[in-house]
């Protein structure tokens, strides 16, 4: 493949401005269809010549605690390189300022400067992969210090793991044929470098995996901390039911408005009636806090 190319970089364009970019490089109707459609999952084809690759950007949030992606549409060509950028794509104005004064990208063309795209977006996922990993340490602190509220908090930082994983494993084989060297017209002497990107890649998925199994735990971890918590609390108002019913019982039967009741007209009944009491709550108390209900 020739050293001398040209690439252009357009920001969701318009049809009509990808039109005229289409017809300029003579690009195959499905490469147009596919650059043009946003949210697509990422992949790698060869179509009339040309290789397409769909990558997802990613970049985290701290303060929200959430993942905002990218795409990117790379098309390679014989004499051009073709990068077609949606939503909150990766800027590459230092990219190109750095592979123009790299000799491996002016000797080896548009296909270095893939490499190059490529590499960057992997180097872009560590910080996601580490900005997710220090909340997911918070949330698990959060969670077995029992300071509450940690449900959401997991549940939205697994919904962002998951997104992420998303992102990241389908560009696990495309990354992975490259660094084999199993697509057609792709310089050989880049399969050395291909073959880092896809260590990091795989890297990463491992890592992405791992973490939202692990958040997938966590959540599981808490809603059996809140049915423990429910059932102490029934135990406890249990128990308090227990001994509220013992002077409810004797009230009751010393109410009753029979003429003849044995020590009805006993001087020391009423202070021995609440003594009794006393005293049977405070053995029922002792026998529920020695069991743990209390």
């Amino acid at each position: 493949m020739s050293a001398d190319y040209t690439w252009t970089d357009l920001y969701e364009p318009s049809l009509e401005e990808f039109e005229a970019t289409a017809r300029s490089y003579s690009l195959h109707p499905l490469v147009v269809e596919d650059v043009l459609e946003s949210h697509q999952r990422p992949k790698l084809e060869k179509v009339d010549g040309m290789v397409l690759l769909v990558l997802k950007t990613a970049c985290y949030d701290d303060p929200s605690e959430s993942v905002e992606f990218g795409e990117i549409a790379a098309v390679v060509g014989e004499n051009c390189f073709i990068t077609v950028r949606h939503g909150s794509g990766t800027s590459l104005d230092d990219l190109r300022a750095r592979l123009a004064d790299e000799e491996r990208h002016t000797t080896m063309g548009a296909q270095a400067a893939l490499h190059a795209l490529l590499d960057k977006v992997v180097d872009d996922y560590e910080p996601v992969m580490e900005g997710l990993a220090d909340d997911v340490n918070d949330v698990e602190e959060q969670l077995f210090s029992r300071t509450g509220g940690a449900t959401e908090r997991i549940y939205k930082l697994g919904r962002e793991s998951l997104e992420f994983s998303r992102a990241v494993s389908p560009l696990v084989e495309p990354v992975a044929r490259l660094a084999q060297g199993d697509v057609k017209g792709v310089d050989p002497a880049l399969q050395t470098y291909f073959r880092d990107v896809y260590d990091h890649i795989l890297r990463i998925h491992t890592q992405a995996e791992a973490m939202h199994e692990l958040l997938s735990n966590l959540l599981q971890a808490n809603l059996t901390q809140v049915t423990v918590q429910q059932n102490e609390d029934m135990r406890k108002i249990s128990a308090w039911v227990a001994i509220a019913a013992i002077p409810t019982l004797l009230a009751g039967v010393w109410g009753m408005n029979f003429e003849h009741m044995p020590e009805l007209r006993w001087e020391l009944g009423y202070p021995a009636a609440l003594l009794l009491m006393l005293v049977v709550c405070s053995f029922i108390w002792s026998r529920f806090k020695r069991a743990g209900w209390l």
